[in-house]
C-alpha cells in the first residue's frame, strides 16, 4: 500500500516526524507550557490532577504535582502508535518514516561512512568498499538475541530510571539517536535497523509475515522497488533502488520471505515466545510494586517526581505487605522470570498442539505449526498491549469513545488474524512463481483476452494463472517448456534460489505445467551452457545481492545519461552521426564509454565503494550497459541504409531530421 507513496513525500514526512521527535525531546528538558494543563484548578483541561483521588503506592497516597506532559505523550501516545502502525499498516510504512532509521542514514547522506580495504589475492589490486556486517559474523548470526537483550534492558531501565524522569528520558533518547548515527557510520545500509535497534524484534512480531494493509512484494509487477526497501530519487524525479545488500533475506524488501526463511530458527521462537512474557511481566510489575492497578491506569507512574529515590525501596508489595527486595533487583527479576516462563510455556503449547494434530491425523509441517503459534502469539499480545498501552489517556475520553477504541482494536486484530492464519510457505512460493509465470506468458504473446473477460494477466491470482496455463489452446508443450525455462532463468538471475535448490523450489510449477524432473534437468543443462555465470560456485546467489548489482547498474546508467546530456550537442551529434553515416564502426561506441569512465572516475569509485562492487562485477555491468546502447545506434545505421535508396532530395531531408534527433538527444 505505502510502497507506492513517492520517496519525496516520505522524505518530507520523515523530516516532519524527526523534527517532532526532537521537539518532544527538547520539551523533556524545558517545558514552561504544558504543566498549566495539569494544574488542579484548571477546570478546562481533562488532564488536570484531581486532588480528591488517592493513587496508592504500597499503601501510601502518591503526592502529585503539576507536571510537563513530555513523558506522558511519549509513553502514552508515541509508543502505542508505533505498535498500531506495525500491525495495521505494516512495516513498509513504519520503516520508511521511523525517525531513528532516518537519523541512522545521516552519515550516508553526508558521505561519512567507514570503508574497508580489500586486496585482490590474484592481482594485488587494492579497492575500498562500504563496511557492512559480515554474513557469517557473530553479529549476523546472533543479532536477534542481541536486540531482544537490549529490549529487555530498555524495559528494565524504563521502570527503574526513565518512566517519569524527564531528564533521564531525554538523555536516553539522545543517546539512542547518537548510537543510531554511529552505527550508520560504522556499517552501511540499514544496519542499525537490521542488527542493533531494540525495537527490531517488536517490528518482526507485528510486521511479519505482513501487516493488515501491507503490499505483497512477491506479487508486485509494477516496480523492482518493493515495500520499505532503500531507495533514492534520480535527477529526473524517478525512484531508484539503493540496496547495498546489508542483510539477506531483508524484511524491507519482502517481509513474508524474511518470515518464512527464519521461521524455524531458535532466535525466532525466542523473540515470539519471550516477547509475550516480557510484555505481560512489564504490565504486571506495576501491580506487584504498588499493590493495585490504580497506579498504572491512573498514569501516575509517568510523572512520579521521585522515581530515582525508589530504586532501593522495596520492589514488591503483596497482601498489604512490602517485600524487602530492592526495586533495582525486583524489576529485572520479574521481567526475566516472565520472559523465561513464557518461552517454556509456549514451547510446551507448541508440542501439545503438534500432538493434537497427530492424534487427529492432521499432518502439517513444522513451519506451519510454528506459524500458527506465532500468529496466535501476535494476536494475543497485541490485544494485551492495548489493554495497557496508552490506557491512562484513553480513560480520559468519554465512555462511548472508549468502547469504540476497544472495538476498533479487537476488530482490526481479528481481521489480521483471519488474513494471516491461512498463510503457509507453499502458498507464498506458489504466488511468487505465478507472478514470474505471468511474466513469461506475457512474453509469449499468446491470445488470452477471450479467457479473461476483460481482465488483464496482472489481475489474475495465482490459481487463475495456473488454470489459464492449462486451458490456453496455444500453450503447447514446447511453450510450457519455454515458459518454465524463463521462470527458471529469472529465478536464478534474481537470486530467488540456487541451482541446487531448483528441483524442490520449482516442484509445484512442474506439476501444474506437467513437466517431468528429467525435463527439468535438461533445462538446467541448457542454462548451464547458455549462461554459465549463473552456476559459478563463488557467485553470491541471493535476491539482495542481485538488487545490489541492479542498484549499482542503475546508478551508472543514470550517471551515463547525465554525462551524455552534458556533452556539447554539436560534438556528440558529430560523433554519433559518423557512426550512423558509416564513417565509424559501431564498436567506436566503446570509446565513448571509455571517455565516460574517465570523466566520472571519482563518482564511479564512490558508487563502487558504496555498493561493494568488485572489478569483475563492474566490468560485467559496464559491458551490459555498452551492449544495451549499441542497438540504438545500430537502428540508426539501418535507417541510413534505407535512406541511401531514396532520391537525393528525400535523402537530404531525412538526414537533416536524423541529425536534429541526435542533437536533441530524444533517442538517448
Amino acid at each position: 500500500m505505502f510502497t507506492k507513496v513517492s520517496e519525496r513525500i516520505m522524505h518530507r514526512l520523515r523530516w516532519l516526524l524527526a523534527s517532532g521527535w526532537l521537539l518532544l525531546i527538547f520539551s523533556l528538558f524545558y517545558d514552561p507550557i504544558s504543566p498549566w494543563l495539569t494544574q488542579s484548578d484548571n477546570q478546562l483541561s481533562p488532564l488536570r490532577i484531581d486532588q480528591e483521588i488517592c493513587v496508592q503506592v504500597q499503601g501510601v497516597c502518591l503526592e502529585e504535582q503539576p507536571y510537563p506532559l513530555g513523558t506522558s505523550i511519549f509513553w502514552g501516545v508515541t509508543v502505542p502508535l508505533v505498535i498500531f502502525t506495525l500491525l495495521v499498516f505494516g512495516h513498509e510504512l513504519w520503516r520508511r518514516i521511523c525517525p531513528l532509521s532516518f537519523f541512522s542514514q545521516i552519515p550516508r547522506a553526508l558521505g561519512w561512512q567507514r570503508q574497508r580495504r580489500r586486496v585482490n589475492a590474484k592481482t594485488g589490486k587494492v579497492r575500498y568498499e562500504l563496511a557492512k556486517v559480515e554474513k557469517n559474523s557473530w553479529l549476523a548470526r546472533n543479532h536477534l538475541y542481541l536486540q531482544f537483550g537490549l529490549f529487555y534492558l530498555g524495559l528494565c531501565s524504563r521502570i527503574l530510571f526513565v518512566n517519569s524522569n524527564r531528564l533521564a528520558l531525554g538523555i536516553f533518547l539522545i543517546g539512542t539517536i547518537l548510537a543510531a548515527i554511529a552505527v550508520g557510520y560504522f556499517y552501511g545500509g540499514k544496519s542499525w535497523c537490521q542488527y542493533f535497534c531494540p525495537m527490531a524484534p517488536v517490528q518482526k512480531i507485528y510486521g511479519e509475515p505482513r501487516g493488515l494493509l501491507n503490499s505483497k512484494a512477491h506479487e508486485d509487477q509494477s516496480s523492482p522497488i518493493t515495500q520499505s526497501m532503500c531507495r533514492i530519487v534520480k535527477p529526473d524525479g524517478k525512484e531508484q533502488s539503493a540496496c547495498v545488500a546489508c542483510q539477506s533475506p531483508c524484511i524491507d524488501i519482502d517481509a513474508e520471505r524474511s518470515y518464512w526463511n527464519g521461521i524455524t530458527k531458535p532466535q525466532q521462537r525466542w523473540i515470539y515466545y519471550g516477547y509475550v512474557g516480557i510484555v505481560i511481566g512489564y504490565a504486571c510489575y506495576y501491580y506487584l510494586y504498588a499493590g493495585n492497578w490504580d497506579y498504572y491506569f491512573s498514569g501516575a507512574w509517568a510523572h512520579q517526581e521521585n522515581q530515582w529515590a525508589t530504586i532501593l525501596s522495596p520492589g514488591f508489595y503483596l497482601f498489604d505487605r512490602s517485600i524487602e527486595m530492592p526495586k533495582l533487583l525486583a524489576v529485572p527479576l520479574t521481567l526475566g522470570l516472565f520472559t523465561i516462563s513464557s518461552y517454556f510455556l509456549l514451547s510446551k503449547l507448541e508440542k501439545l498442539y503438534k500432538a493434537y494434530l497427530f492424534r487427529n491425523k492432521q499432518y502439517i509441517n513444522q513451519e506451519q505449526v510454528q506459524h500458527r503459534i506465532f500468529t496466535l502469539c501476535t494476536f494475543f499480545i497485541f490485544n494485551v498491549f492495548f489493554v495497557f498501552g496508552g490506557r491512562p489517556l484513553i480513560l480520559l475520553l468519554p465512555l462511548p469513545w472508549q468502547y469504540l477504541y476497544n472495538l476498533a482494536i479487537a476488530f482490526l486484530s481479528t481481521l489480521w488474524l483471519y488474513r494471516t492464519w491461512g498463510r503457509n510457505e507453499n502458498l507464498y512460493a506458489r504466488e511468487s512463481l505465478a507472478h514470474r509465470l505471468r511474466k513469461q506468458l506475457s512474453k509469449l504473446q499468446l491470445d488470452v483476452s477471450r479467457f479473461l473477460e476483460g481482465r488483464s494477466l496482472a489481475d489474475l491470482n495465482a490459481d487463475e494463472v495456473y488454470v489459464l496455463a492449462k486451458v490456453l489452446p496455444g500453450f503447447t508443450k514446447e511453450k510450457r517448456m519455454q515458459a518454465y525455462k524463463g521462470v527458471f532463468r529469472d529465478s536464478l538471475q534474481q537470486g530467488y534460489f540456487t541451482a541446487a535448490d531448483s528441483l524442490e523450489k520449482l516442484q509445484q510449477m512442474r506439476q501444474e505445467l506437467e513437466i517431468t524432473d528429467e525435463e527439468h534437468q535438461n533445462i538446467l543443462s541448457e542454462l548451464a551452457t547458455e549462461e554459465p555465470k549463473l552456476f559459478y560456485p563463488n557467485r553470491n546467489q541471493n535476491r539482495e545481492n542481485w538488487l545490489r548489482l541492479e542498484s549499482y547498474s542503475e546508478s551508472l546508467e543514470t550517471m551515463l545519461d547525465c554525462w551524455w546530456q552534458q556533452r556539447p550537442a554539436t560534438g556528440l551529434a558529430a560523433e554519433l552521426f559518423d557512426v550512423v553515416a558509416g564513417k565509424k564502426s559501431i564498436e567506436s561506441i566503446s570509446e565513448l564509454f571509455d571517455s565516460f569512465v574517465e570523466d566520472n572516475s571519482e563518482a564511479i569509485q564512490a558508487n563502487r565503494r558504496e555498493y561493494a562492487i568488485t572489478s569483475e562485477e563492474e566490468e560485467e555491468i559496464l559491458r551490459v550497459l555498452e551492449r544495451n546502447r549499441k542497438p540504438i545506434v545500430s537502428d540508426h545505421s539501418q535507417q541510413q541504409q534505407k535512406m541511401n535508396q531514396t532520391d537525393g532530395i528525400d535523402y537530404i531531408k531525412k538526414l537533416q531530421k536524423e541529425a536534429e534527433k541526435l542533437r536533441s538527444y530524444d533517442d538517448w
